[in-house]
């Protein structure tokens, strides 16, 4: 009999194993799924390319704290992308963000204006000495934003900081007094509406560009990197490290529900009927599916209901694509490394801001928006280890926003041809895209609902709109019972701070 039990082997779970068997416990993680790694894997999806390895799912890793790697003694083939951020258009104009500040500051004068450079430079100086100050919050339990901001953020940025937690992406970046629309469209995409359900004025779209500028990895000059290999290779050595210290990890084993005997934790049930005891059950599930394992009776009504209320819609979609060859972008034909980066494709009218909110009305509304907002990746020319033989690519579209569902029409009847108008977009900025795509794995919100087991296809579980108190709490009102997951403090991402900070609370209940 294990002294704890992890339901489901994501980072967070297999991070909250490591750590709890790393002192002593006996550990067991049980993983519906015959793979590890939950959303945080390396695939071979194509026919047409077997050999062709892709990260299906999180395809980038910024958050983990450094302090994290050190404490799991981590090693991580971790690769920079520089440049980091490719904003093409479908003129001449372009910015290439990297190191090079010289050569990016030619661009913002050339292409856009001074005001748009001043406020690039402010706006980041800014969010590094909030990254700096909110580091150590990450991997503590939880306080208010503003007890946050009395305990952890210098004094001059404590408004600016609560501002931002509470606030909308329209009201931070306006404060930097950018002309551009278009960068500022690139800012809210990448780093506000990002796996979120919210457009430019929604409050809590700040708390979402916070969290996704934390990014403190060891050489990465605070932008988000490539793992070689792929994702998979973070949760494989998680797991590694797990091992090692004894955890047993079990896959193909469906927990169908949690037992609980007056309010105490028993162990949990399998769909093959087993029954495995422990007096602790750690879920790295998300919370709408975990609370449906536990019976009703066993959990408050207030408690369901303030976890109900924390459920909202997943509203990306994920084109994985096979390609033959690379792009040639009208802008910026010569190769200058801005296949590695974030590739923004954004509404090229005078109205991008416009344009996006309209987008995301139509997702509100349920319908396919003619100009979502893509993120495109090409993470082969960083990573070349994950091309096959042949030497195709993989790349991606991560969109923003989709509907979970179609208003009058369904995704088995829309996914074809909506695949094709995306990369129709793509052939706009990259005349020819299209004829080098040899295949494609899309994962529309249902299908990543079913393909990686996350309710309503959220790949944060909870909105990134609510921080610190406000996102799910590691313990339960059932004794024994926590949660470790993406829902929990600090945010979604792959992270690994909730299954940090979950084992500590377990070690704590148990005196250890």
């Amino acid at each position: 009999m294990p002294d704890v039990i992890v339901v489901g082997a994501g980072h967070n779970g297999l991070v909250t194993a490591a750590l709890l068997a790393r002192r002593g416990l006996s550990v067991t993680v049980l993983e519906e799924k015959d793979v590890l790694g939950g959303a945080c894997r390396t695939e071979h999806p194509f026919r047409a390319a077997p050999g062709l390895g892709v990260s299906t799912g999180a395809y980038l890793l910024g958050l983990m704290p450094p302090e994290l790697l050190r404490e799991l003694e981590l090693d991580l083939p971790l690769k920079r992308r520089d440049p980091h951020y490719f904003l093409p258009t479908t003129g001449q104009r372009y910015l290439l963000f990297g190191s090079d500040e010289r050569e990016l500051k030619r661009q913002f004068l050339e292409f856009f204006s001074q005001a748009d450079w001043e406020a690039h430079q402010a706006m980041n100086a800014e969010l590094a000495a909030l990254r700096e100050d909110l580091a150590p919050a990450w991997l503590k339990p939880p306080l208010s934003v503003e007890e946050t901001a009395e305990r952890y953020i210098r004094p001059a940025l404590r408004q600016h900081f609560v501002r931002l937690c509470r606030g909308t992406a329209r009201e931070y970046l306006e404060r930097f007094g950018y002309k551009s629309d278009l960068v500022k469209a690139m800012y809210a995409v990448t780093d506000a509406f990002s796996g979120l359900d919210g457009g430019y004025d929604t409050p809590g779209t700040g708390m979402n560009l916070l969290v996704h500028n934390m990014c403190r990895l060891p050489g990465s000059g605070g932008t988000w990197m490539i793992v070689g290999g792929g994702m998979g290779t973070v949760t494989q050595r998680i797991a590694d490290v797990a091992r090692k210290y004894g955890a047993t990890l079990r896959t193909g084993a469906k927990v169908t529900s949690v037992r609980v005997d007056r309010g105490v934790v028993k162990g949990v049930v399998l769909e093959n009927g087993e029954e495995v005891k422990a007096s602790v059950v750690v879920s790295n599930g998300d919370p709408f599916r975990t609370l449906k394992l536990v019976d009703a009776s066993a959990l408050p009504e207030d408690y369901r209901a303030k976890v109900a209320a924390m459920a909202a819609p997943g509203t990306t979609m994920k084109v994985n694509l096979c390609l033959k060859g690379l792009p040639t972008f009208t802008c910026l034909p010569q190769d200058r490394g801005q296949f590695g980066p974030t590739i923004h494709l954004l509404p090229q009218e005078d109205d991008v801001l416009g344009a996006l909110a309209r987008g995301y009305q139509d997702t509100r509304e349920g319908r396919l928006s003619e100009f979502p907002s893509i993120e495109w990746y090409i993470h082969t020319t960083v990573d070349p280890s994950l091309r096959d033989a042949e030497g195709h690519h993989n790349s991606a579209l991560f969109v923003q926003w989709v509907p979970y569902a179609l208003k009058g029409t369904t995704w088995e009847q829309e996914e074809s041809r909506y695949v094709k108008h995306l990369l129709s977009i793509c052939d706009r900025f990259a005349p020819g895209t299209s004829d080098l795509v040899r295949e494609t794995f899309t994962l529309t919100p249902p299908k990543i609902e079913k393909y990686f087991g996350i309710t309503h296809g959220h790949i944060h579980h909870v909105d990134n709109k609510l921080g610190f108190t406000d996102r799910l709490p590691y313990e339960t009102p059932v004794q024994g019972l926590y949660f470790c997951s993406a829902g929990c403090h600090p945010a979604g991402s792959v992270i690994g701070a909730a299954g940090h900070n979950a084992a500590n609370v377990v070690l704590q209940a148990l005196g250890r």
